[in-house]
């Protein structure tokens, strides 16, 4: 995990705790209502417009995290934590990670994003920073390298919408993690969202092997 991600994390979550002491009777009414924990996660999550993962913070907290003492101590580390963040989570609303998914990339259906990742950077699909070649080249490369087992190239997506690619190639002992966003896309926390739903992938790809993220979000 990157001091990016481990910062904004610890942010959503001491965000969402706050919150919940604020609006503490809100709170308890809903869980009281809930039929059961994901009820209360997605009742808690419209009441309060927090990430799923400052929810579940909320719903495990325990009875002495509502003394005044706790309250301001978290009240310092969220301002702490907003002085090392230059966003914030209703800024860019996707950075949560809570609406993007990763899929493998397909050659066919997903040419177009990679067209216009290549246009933009005119580099090599395989981070080299090579000049690119031609775009069915570097796609068939890329595919080449995912079949045996050297590299892994998601699409990262919002409901039916393609933002981004996530790459992820092997070397060294390390996999090299770099994250492209869609023009359009940016400034939204795509990026961030994306570097944090890959840790989980590459490590299914690639069990056992450090990640190292070469190109953080655009």
């Amino acid at each position: 995990m990157t001091d990016l991600d481990q910062t904004t994390t610890r942010r959503d979550i001491t965000d969402a705790l706050l919150t919940a002491l604020e609006r503490r009777h809100e709170v308890l009414d809903v869980i009281v209502d809930a039929d059961d924990h994901d009820a209360a996660v997605a009742a808690l999550t419209t009441l309060l417009d927090k990430s799923h993962l400052g929810v579940e913070a909320i719903l495990g907290m325990k009875l002495d995290q509502l003394t005044k003492d706790q309250r301001r101590k978290n009240q310092a580390e969220l301002d702490d934590l907003n002085t090392e963040l230059t966003f914030t989570l209703a800024e860019r609303p996707a950075s949560s990670g809570d609406t993007i998914d990763l899929r493998p990339f397909s050659p066919s259906d997903d040419a177009d994003l990679f067209t216009v990742r290549t246009e933009e950077l005119g580099l090599a699909g395989d981070g080299s920073g090579a000049p690119a070649s031609a775009v069915s080249e570097e796609i068939a490369k890329g595919s080449d390298r995912v079949e045996s087992e050297e590299a892994v190239w998601l699409v990262a997506t919002e409901g039916e919408a393609k933002v981004g690619i996530v790459f992820g190639e092997l070397k060294s002992g390390e996999v090299d993690v770099r994250i492209w966003i869609h023009p359009e896309r940016r400034k939204h926390g795509y990026g961030t969202a994306a570097l944090r739903k890959s840790r989980s992938e590459m490590a299914a790809y690639f069990p056992g092997v450090p990640m190292v993220v070469r190109t953080p979000g655009a």
